[in-house]
């Protein structure tokens, strides 16, 4: 079982989409987006297989949660730095997970 040092853990920052190109040497439809996540953590990459549900125009600019204290992940010749946040829907593709307000502040921890 977790415990709430666990959870304490896991930083989970705000981030802003500014950047999304797609990733044509992925094995499954993907995009390499670009997130800021503020003055503390900087400007960070991530893969992400948003495809099916997104499109690039849809992912510039939204607000969305990522881990940003997880080690880089390697996805073919692309270091994935942090780990953008999402559910799936019912056909299993991924849905982000975003904060409900406009106000959420970039680079701001989830608690």
């Amino acid at each position: 079982m977790a415990t709430i040092e666990d959870f304490h853990k896991v930083d989970i920052r705000v981030g802003k989409i500014v950047e999304v190109e797609y990733f044509p040497e992925a094995r499954k439809p993907m995009y390499k987006i670009t997130v800021d996540f503020g003055p503390e953590i900087g400007i960070k990459k991530s893969s992400v297989q948003l495809v099916t549900l997104y499109s690039k125009e849809e992912l510039m600019g939204k607000v969305i949660l990522g881990v940003v204290n997880f080690p880089p992940r390697q996805i073919g010749k692309f270091l994935s730095e942090v780990l953008t946040l999402g559910v799936p829907d019912k056909d299993d593709n991924c849905v982000l997970i975003i904060p409900d307000k406009d106000t959420a502040e970039i680079g701001g921890r989830l608690f």
